[in-house]
C-alpha cells in the first residue's frame, strides 16, 4: 500500500476517532502526524513541524486576544451600538453590512484572512448582542470575503489570473470577479433564510441614547459596559462611553486595519503586538484576557492542518491530481479537479490550491474540449467557498470569535456546512460554468 493511500486512510481514522471518542481532533491529528511521519515516512522533527501552521497559530491567538481585550474594556459594546445606529436599528441589515464591508476590503486588495480577522470578531459580537445566529453572521462574513476576493486587483484574483496567463490559457478577469461575486451573494441569500434571517426582518431596536448610557465606573481605566435596558420593539443593552482605554483600543484596531490591509503586514503578529501593548499599559484589567483566547480551537485547527501538511509533503495531493488528469473524459476530469480543489482547500491554503490545481487542468483545457474560462471560474468557486470549513483560516477565525458557550455547537455546524460545500460548490459551479460549454 502506498504512503499516499495510508495518509488518506489516516485522515479518515482521525475524524472517526475524534467523533466517536469526543476528543479534540487536533490532538488526534498530531498523534497521526507523529506516528505516520516518524515510523512510516521516517521524517525528522523538522520535517514534521514544517507543516505546522505557525502563521495561522499567531493569527488565531493574536486576533482573539486583541478582541478579548476590546470586549472586556467595553470597546466592542461601543462599536456594536455605533453599527446599530448606522442601520437605524434594523437588525436584519447587520449581517449584510458585514458581508458588504468584508467584500469591499478584499475587493480592493486585502488578503481574505486579514479581512475576516477584522470583521468576524465584530460580527460575532453583534450576533450575541442581538440574538443573531452565529452561523448566519459568520458565513456572511466569510462569503463576503470570497465575493470580493477575485476582483482583478485582489489577492485571489491576481494569483488566479497570473497562473492562467502563464499557462497560456484564455482568461476573463472581469467575468471571474463578477461570477464569484454573484455566486457568493446568492449563496448568502440561502444562508440568510436557512439560519434564521427571516425572523430578523421585523425586528428593530431603539438607537436613541438614554441618560443611563454612561461609563459604569466613570473612570478612564477600563471597566465594562453598562447594562441599562431600553424597550422599543425589543430590549437593547446600553453602551459604554469612550474613555482613554477604549479610545486606545479603537486606535489599535485602526492600526490593525491599516497595517494588515493597506501595508500588508502580518495580521497575526500585528494583532498580537497591539494586544501586548494594551496589556502592558493596563495590566490589571487585561491580563485575564489571555485565558479567553480560544485555545481548544487553536489546538484543533493547528493539529489538523499539520496532518494535511504531512499529506502534501508525501505527495498525496499531487497523487490525486495526477490521477484525475489522466482520465480520458474531459468533463469528468474537470469535475473531479473542482472536487479535489474544494476538498483540499477546506483544510489548506486556498491560495496554494489555486496555484497548484489550475496547471493540472492545462493539458485537457488546451484541447478545447472544456471551456477554459468556465473551468477556471468553477475551480475558483470550488476552492474558495469551502473557506467556511472550520479547518480553513476564515472558518477557524469564526469559531474562535464565537462565545465559548456556543463555540462547540458553531464548530459542529460550520464543519457540517463546510463539508457539504466540498460537494455542493463543485457540483453547482461545474453545472453552471463548465457543463453547458458556453464559456
Amino acid at each position: 500500500m502506498s504512503i499516499q493511500i495510508i495518509s488518506i486512510i489516516g485522515l479518515v481514522v482521525i475524524f472517526l476517532l475524534a467523533s466517536l471518542r469526543s476528543v479534540n481532533m487536533g490532538a488526534v491529528a498530531f498523534l497521526g502526524a507523529f506516528l505516520i511521519g516518524t515510523f512510516i515516512v521516517h521524517q525528522s522533527e523538522d520535517d514534521l513541524f514544517a507543516g505546522f501552521p505557525g502563521d495561522l497559530f499567531v493569527v488565531l491567538v493574536g486576533v482573539t486576544l486583541l478582541f478579548a481585550i476590546a470586549k472586556s474594556n467595553g470597546t466592542v459594546d461601543w462599536l456594536i451600538h455605533a453599527g446599530v445606529r448606522a442601520v437605524r436599528g434594523r437588525i436584519a441589515l447587520i449581517p449584510w453590512v458585514m458581508f458588504l464591508v468584508t467584500s469591499l476590503l478584499t475587493m480592493v486588495g486585502a488578503v481574505v484572512p486579514g479581512a475576516v480577522a477584522m470583521m468576524a470578531p465584530i460580527g460575532l459580537n453583534f450576533a450575541v448582542r442581538y440574538r443573531i445566529s452565529p452561523m448566519l453572521m459568520g458565513l456572511l462574513v466569510i462569503n463576503g470575503a470570497s465575493a470580493g476576493g477575485f476582483s482583478p486587483i485582489s489577492i485571489f484574483g491576481s494569483i488566479t489570473n497570473g497562473v492562467v496567463e502563464r499557462s497560456g490559457l484564455p482568461g476573463s478577469p472581469v467575468l471571474l470577479w463578477i461570477s464569484t461575486l454573484l455566486f457568493n451573494t446568492l449563496l448568502s441569500l440561502v444562508v440568510f433564510f436557512l439560519f434564521g434571517g427571516k425572523q430578523l426582518l421585523h425586528r428593530r431596536v431603539s438607537t436613541e441614547p438614554t441618560p443611563q448610557e454612561e461609563d459604569v465606573d466613570g473612570t478612564d481605566g477600563g471597566g465594562g459596559a453598562t447594562t441599562a435596558i431600553r424597550t422599543s420593539t425589543e430590549a437593547v443593552t446600553g453602551v459604554a462611553t469612550l474613555n482613554v482605554q477604549r479610545t486606545a483600543t479603537l486606535v489599535g484596531l485602526v492600526v490593525l486595519a491599516v497595517g494588515a490591509l493597506a501595508l500588508q503586514l502580518d495580521v497575526g503578529l500585528l494583532a498580537l503586538s497591539i494586544a501586548t501593548i494594551m496589556i502592558l499599559l493596563w495590566p490589571q484589567t487585561t491580563k485575564k484576557c489571555v485565558a479567553e483566547v480560544a485555545w481548544p480551537s487553536v489546538l484543533l485547527i493547528c493539529g489538523v492542518v499539520t496532518y494535511v501538511g504531512l499529506m502534501e509533503s508525501v505527495g498525496t495531493i499531487d497523487y490525486l491530481g495526477n490521477s484525475v488528469a489522466g482520465i480520458g473524459i474531459p468533463l469528468l476530469a474537470a469535475f473531479l479537479i473542482c472536487l479535489i480543489g474544494g476538498a483540499v482547500s477546506a483544510f489548506a491554503s486556498t491560495t496554494g490550491i489555486l496555484g497548484a490545481l489550475i496547471p493540472l487542468a492545462v493539458p485537457f483545457l488546451h484541447t478545447g474540449q472544456v471551456g477554459a474560462v468556465g473551468m477556471i471560474i468553477a475551480l475558483a468557486i470550488s476552492s474558495s467557498v469551502v473557506d467556511s470549513s472550520p479547518f480553513s483560516t476564515s472558518g477557524a477565525l469564526v469559531v474562535a470569535s464565537t462565545p465559548e458557550e456556543s463555540r462547540d455547537a458553531t464548530f459542529k455546524r460550520l464543519m457540517a456546512w463546510g463539508m457539504s460545500m466540498i460537494l455542493v460548490a463543485p457540483v453547482l459551479s461545474w453545472a453552471i460554468f463548465v457543463l453547458p460549454g458556453w464559456l
